[in-house]
Parts: C-alpha cells; sequence; structure tokens
C-alpha cells in the first residue's frame, strides 16, 4: 500500500505539471483552453525534431521550444482568443477547439501516426530509481517531474503576488475596464498570460515526451487528466492544481492496485464524486488549495 501511495503522488505531480496552464489561464481569462493538450503535444513533436533531426541537446532544445511556444502563446492569445471573446464567453472556448483540431491534424499530416519518446535523449533517467527502505522504488523522472512541478507552482504563485506583470495579471483577471482605468492595458496583459501558459505547457510537453510515447492525437487524454486535477483542486487555484492531481493520482494507482481497469475509472469516479459534492457544498472548492498552503507554510 506504501508504495501505491508514494506511487500516487509522484503521478500527482506530472498531473498538476500539464493542468497548471489550464488552470492558469482559465485564473486570468475564464477560457477553458480546449487546445491545451494538443499544445503539449505540439511542444513534445517540437523538442524531439530539434533533438533527433537538428540534433540539438536537450536543455537547447527546451530553451529553443520554449521561446517558440511563448511566441505562439501571445499570437493565439492576439489574433484568436482576443477577437473571438468579442462575440460572448462561448465563442473563445470553440475557437480553441477548433485549434486543437487544427493542431493534431497538422500533425498527423506531418508526422504520421507512428508514436514518439524523448527517452533516448535522457538516457538512464527514463528508467533509473532509487531504492528506499522496505525494499520501494522511486524512479528518478517521477521525483524530477514532482519537484519541477511544486517549483513551478510556487514560481507561478511569487510571480502573481510580488512583481509587477503579475499584480497586472490580478487586477485584470479580477475586473478589465477598472484595470484600465489605471493605466493596465488587458490585452497585452492577457497576452503575456498567455505566453507564460504556452511555457509551461512546453514544460508539461518535455516530460510527456520524457515518460511515456505521444503520437497527434494524444493531446485529448491530457486535456482530460489536466481537467479533473483542475476541478479537484478547484479551478483557478495554482496550490489547489497540486492538490488535486495528487487526488487524482492516487485514485489511479489505488484503482489499479485493485482491477487492471481500474486505473481510469477509479480517477473518473473521483472526479465526479467531487465535482457533485462541490455542487452540494460550495465551500469545499477551496479546500485541497487552503490543506496545500497550510503544509507550505509548516
Amino acid at each position: 500500500m506504501t508504495n501505491q501511495i508514494v506511487q500516487g503522488i509522484l503521478l500527482g505531480g506530472y498531473y498538476a505539471l500539464i493542468a497548471c496552464g489550464l488552470s492558469f489561464m482559465f485564473s486570468v481569462m475564464r477560457i477553458i483552453n480546449l487546445a491545451h493538450g494538443s499544445l503539449a503535444v505540439a511542444a513534445a513533436y517540437l523538442i524531439f525534431v530539434l533533438s533527433e533531426r537538428a540534433q540539438l541537446p536537450l536543455w537547447a532544445c527546451f530553451i529553443v521550444a520554449v521561446a517558440v511556444m511563448a511566441v505562439a502563446g501571445w499570437l493565439i492569445q492576439r489574433l484568436i482568443l482576443d477577437r473571438s471573446a468579442r462575440g460572448g464567453q462561448l465563442l473563445p472556448i470553440l475557437s480553441t477547439f477548433g485549434l486543437s483540431m487544427v493542431i493534431e491534424n497538422a500533425l498527423f499530416e506531418q508526422f504520421g501516426a507512428d508514436t514518439r519518446s524523448l527517452a533516448s535523449a535522457i538516457g538512464d533517467l527514463s528508467w533509473d530509481s532509487w531504492e528506499l527502505p522496505g525494499g520501494l522504488y522511486v524512479g528518478k523522472l517521477p521525483v524530477l517531474i514532482f519537484v519541477t512541478a511544486v517549483v513551478l507552482l510556487a514560481g507561478l504563485q511569487l510571480m502573481l503576488s510580488y512583481t509587477r506583470i503579475g499584480r497586472a495579471i490580478r487586477a485584470t483577471a479580477e475586473d478589465p475596464d477598472t484595470a484600465g482605468l489605471v493605466g493596465i492595458d488587458a490585452r497585452r496583459v492577457n497576452a503575456v498570460a498567455a505566453a507564460i501558459t504556452l511555457v509551461t505547457v512546453t514544460i508539461a510537453g518535455m516530460f510527456l515526451g520524457m515518460r511515456a510515447t505521444f503520437e497527434p492525437y494524444s493531446g485529448a487524454p491530457q486535456l482530460l487528466f489536466a481537467f479533473e486535477a483542475s476541478v479537484i483542486g478547484g479551478a483557478g487555484s495554482l496550490w489547489g492544481t497540486l492538490a488535486g492531481g495528487i487526488i487524482l493520482g492516487l485514485a489511479q494507482t489505488c484503482g489499479a492496485s485493485l482491477h487492471p481497469l481500474g486505473f481510469l475509472i477509479a480517477g473518473h469516479g473521483v472526479f465526479l464524486i467531487i465535482l457533485f459534492a462541490r455542487l452540494m457544498f460550495p465551500d469545499l472548492a477551496s479546500m485541497p488549495a487552503r490543506l496545500i498552503r497550510r503544509g507550505a507554510a509548516a
């Protein structure tokens, strides 16, 4: 049982990482980005191409991918989301759905249906582990992913709390019209937030390629896991995203230990239970985030 708990927590770190950008964009622009998973897969393909075909070291591939995806985030906000937002709340969501279809089909046209992986670029890290007392083995890559998720979420929280652009982002999220009265350009701030979101998506896409295989249509499962982790932890809450990812990871690993089909069923079941509980008891929405913050403070 101890092994399932540890593996579930580490798996939750990946879910928190993939959900980070989804939660951040919703908290700032109140948009559910249905292209989130496809963008992560696109980032993984970009890193793969730079690594396998351009023969660049992985760290250089990551830097180039971050720059490219940040620019893509800026353009997506200015050319698609900002314009579609003028048509109401539903149109931006439909726009991201259409963007997802375009990305997936473009990747399929270019790379076909064969699966790819970044495991060869990281060598022993893809399978190596530490042996802990009691015969417990902990993978080095899952630990790296979990630490990255915590650092990324903490960094975003610090940025929002203590930097000028962070305060502008929070002000725009609360009331863009009032923020404009004090000289904040809401369109520019949202574009910067979208660029930051795509940086987090690039990090998630890189780790997706490291820990598993991916193909052009891998985005939908990643979006589903990200959405479930975000809702479980409280939509728009960064620390809640970490808590939601851990809860989802624990549910899946414990379910898998009971039945081979229990991995997905248990995760979806916990998601639905928490969702219905939230509808009946609204105060539960902020509970995971409060627990994480208290643990960090302690």
